[in-house]
């Protein structure tokens, strides 16, 4: 049936009212786990410094009843730093927008300084766990905070034995991970040849880290790794506690692995390499911050309002052979 003629239809009126729901729906994926759960420091100088020191090797230690004693050279601490990053967000809005009357915010400002302090933090992560090299800048060039990947020095090697950098793969490779190196941190060069990621590599890594005196007790993982360690069978069994009316948890991912060097929490990291899997000892890890991150105001030239919002940071690797590493992995 056809409408009568003459008949008033929503499509031969005007004066509709728009049906704008007065809410933005967000979806800002923005956990930051280093930002969020590391030690926060007061950084003084554009380059942040500390000192690291060891053991020597346990040895046989036997001495003859009433020798003179006879004395070693104290070996030296280590001096070793990292340059603090400039990052920041800007954006200007003109007064008109900021004078209406928008759906879902009372203010384009305040709803747009919201925003890019997410964006700013999330940038800040990924500069924290990459593997981008340090250097003190110049007039014309940043500074960069190296990122803990590349902080984690090898010779990479095969899973044969401990060590803090370990390659997934048994093929002969070219990726190496200098670190720290004549004052800066040097980023790392990764080989052609990838493999698997294994419980043994993993394992061999966590080993490295844990006979250099440290426990690496939190796993990295993006979500193509971590999809490879739920497959491995020193996942510890996460159990569900449920009310016997309600629908069961299927539990169907690792929490948790149990190695030969203690239990290890996995935390599935949004914003590193997905060919690397990282081990970390929180205690010997902070973030440096020469400027907290803030909001300010610039000069008005027109009619707009503008802001930038800047955080000065960097990443202090207490000692870098507290972390290991897997890298190559498919």
């Amino acid at each position: 049936m056809a409408a009568v003629a003459g008949t008033a239809t929503l499509f031969s009126q005007v004066g509709a009212r728009e049906d704008l729901e007065d809410m933005i729906w967000e979806l800002f994926p923005e956990d930051t786990w280093l930002l969020t759960n590391l030690d926060k420091v007061k950084a003084t100088n554009t380059l942040h410094e500390w000192q690291t020191d060891a053991l020597a090797a346990a040895a046989a230690n036997r001495q003859v009843e009433g020798d003179d004693a006879s004395f070693s050279t104290l070996a030296a601490t280590s001096r070793i730093g990292n340059y603090q990053q400039i990052s920041r967000k800007t954006f200007i809005v003109s007064g008109t927008l900021e004078a209406s009357n928008l759906a879902g915010r009372r203010s384009e400002i305040a709803r747009s300084g919201t925003k890019l302090m997410r964006e700013l933090k999330r940038d800040m992560e990924f500069a924290l766990v990459g593997n981008q090299a340090s250097s003190a800048g110049s007039a014309s060039l940043a500074r960069s905070s190296a990122g803990l990947e590349s902080w984690i020095a090898g010779p990479t090697i095969d899973a044969t034995a401990n060590a803090n950098a370990i390659r997934a793969t048994t093929t002969a490779n070219t990726t190496t991970t200098p670190g720290w190196s004549g004052g800066t941190v040097v980023s790392p060069t990764d080989g052609t040849t990838t493999g698997a990621l294994t419980v043994q590599a993993l394992t061999f890594a966590l080993g490295g880290s844990w006979a250099d005196g440290a426990d690496p007790r939190v796993i990295l993982a993006g979500a193509t790794q971590k999809a490879a360690i739920d497959t491995f069978t020193s996942i510890a069994t996460r159990f569900v506690d449920i009310d016997r009316n309600a629908q069961a948890v299927i539990t169907g991912a690792a929490n948790v692995i149990v190695s030969d060097y203690g239990r290890h929490t996995v935390v599935l990291h949004r914003y590193m390499r997905t060919s690397v899997v990282i081990g970390i000892d929180p205690d010997y890890l902070a973030v440096s911050f020469y400027r907290r991150p803030f909001m300010e105001t610039l000069a008005k030239t027109g009619d707009a309002e503008k802001r930038q919002i800047l955080a000065e940071f960097g990443l202090v690797v207490r000692n870098p052979n507290a972390h290991c590493k897997v890298v190559a992995c498919t």
